[in-house]
């Protein structure tokens, strides 16, 4: 792998399933009037005796009063070639592929509309500190990363976008899905008991899928159709045709495009449909046909791996103080504040008080205190200017993904976690599960209220 395709999988994790924000739908629209669109030609203009004719962009569909035209696809389709490309994953037909990406454009589309309707908006500021983030991430500087995008075929402008749309849809899905999720110590203590025993520890498995959405309020005779068209990838799939291919050509699902990989999952992430039949699955195993509220599913077992090992970490009890960054408060408004309660406490103010009064952090009632936290359980930038601190220091302001926080480091220790960790990793495990499920069922929810009318081809 080079350095710069490390960008591909920083920029996956920034959207965890804001890539399964792009889940496909329905395609039927309602029957309510059409919106006015957005004028487009559906034939080439007439050029005087002597000029060359140019075709004009035309509308391939309507969403809502938007819409998205044949060089929006085409852009989309070069884009996810040239990916599928360096995956090795062979496309799907033409037109299943054409079909797939207009799926995934009016959905992506229907959600940058809602985001604009409901105030979620991301300042360029946000963006350019995401973008050196992820430079970082890959050991270039700006002006580095800047150059390897344009090598991509991809202008950096354009870039800009895709990065401002993916922390939109994280945005809204922290508000719409995340927000709203809980996990209870009963529910920890229930899934630590069934992986103990119905799991033999700590197991994790890595599997591609291919799904088959079936929309909401289905006719029979539609759902049939579905159940037909995931029989078929399945026989294709039992008859020898590489599952990233069937899955390229016949899922539904975001990741259909990179062969349907979901990575590696511990059980409590598995979608609740695939949690029965992959205890009784081998390596290369591929099951049955699986039907969910979603739509009709297929998964493939492609690796195990168990991590039932001690875990000994230096842990560091901290506080902190937080200003968030979001549609209330600005960059700049977020650093004058931060900037303001520094300055406090240099005089003489009490970091615990100070917490207690402007923190916007749910530790704010405890003087900001976060208790003893180990590596990993805060977000790179937080936990990289905490490791730079001596016990009783008080940093200068750090920026993270949520705001600006000032930390405090209070001692150090030594100590085996692993009890706790395995806690933590359940917790935030089926955390994780709840997110995506509730997550694809809200987009799918979006999509089935959106009005779509596609264009018939007038060319």
């Amino acid at each position: 792998m080079s350095r710069f395709s490390g960008r591909a999988l920083v920029l996956a994790a920034l959207s965890a399933v804001a890539a399964s924000a792009l889940t496909a739908a329905a395609q039927t629209p309602p029957s309510s009037p059409a919106p006015a669109a957005r004028p487009a030609a559906a034939a080439p203009a007439r050029a005087a005796p002597g000029r060359p004719v140019f075709p004009l962009d035309r509308v391939v569909a309507v969403v809502n009063d938007e819409a998205l035209t044949q060089f929006d696809l085409n852009e989309q389709k070069r884009g996810v070639l040239q990916q599928m490309k360096a995956q090795k994953v062979t496309p799907p037909p033409a037109d299943v592929l054409d079909k797939q990406l207009l799926e995934r454009l009016i959905t992506e589309r229907a959600m940058m509309q809602y985001a604009k309707e409901t105030g979620v908006r991301v300042d360029d500021v946000q963006v350019e500190r995401t973008i050196q983030r992820v430079a970082q991430e890959n050991k270039l500087t700006t002006d580095e990363f800047r150059k390897a995008v344009e090598r991509e075929g991809m202008t950096y402008a354009k870039y800009r976008e895709e990065i401002r749309g993916e922390i939109t849809v994280q945005r809204l899905r922290d508000r719409e899905v995340d927000s709203k999720i809980n996990v209870s110590d009963a529910e920890v203590d229930l899934f630590l008991a069934t992986t103990a025993a119905q799991m033999g520890g700590d197991t994790e498995y890595r599997l591609a899928h291919v799904l088959v959405i079936v929309p909401e309020l289905s006719s029979p005779e539609q759902i049939d159709a579905k159940r037909r068209r995931a029989e078929d990838a399945l026989k294709q799939i039992k008859s020898g045709t590489d599952f990233a291919q069937v899955a390229a050509g016949f899922s539904d699902a975001p990741d259909a495009l990179k062969g349907g990989d979901l990575g590696w999952r511990a059980p409590a992430r598995l979608p609740t449909v695939f949690a029965e039949p992959i205890r009784g699955m081998k390596r290369g195993d591929v099951s049955g046909l699986l039907r969910s509220s979603a739509g009709f599913h297929i998964v493939k077992l492609e690796e195990i791996r168990s991590r039932n090992q001690p875990t000994v970490v230096e842990q560091t009890h901290a506080r902190h103080i937080l200003i968030k960054v979001n549609e209330i408060t600005s960059e700049s408004e977020g650093k004058i504040k931060i900037d303001r309660i520094k300055d406090r406490i240099d005089g003489g103010a009490k970091f615990e008080d100070q917490a207690r009064l402007s923190s916007e952090d749910a530790s704010s009632s405890k003087g900001g205190d976060l208790g003893w936290v180990s590596p990993g359980d805060t977000v790179p930038d937080f936990e990289q200017a905490m490791a730079k601190l001596k016990a009783g220091e008080i940093s200068g302001t750090v920026r993270s993904p949520f705001g600006w926080h000032l930390i405090q480091v209070l001692e150090r220790r030594t100590q085996d976690v692993t009890a706790e960790r395995q806690r933590e990793q359940a917790r935030q495990a089926m955390r994780q599960r709840k997110s995506e499920e509730a997550f694809q069922e809200w987009v799918r929810q979006l999509r089935d209220r959106t009005y779509v009318e596609m264009k018939a081809d007038e060319r």
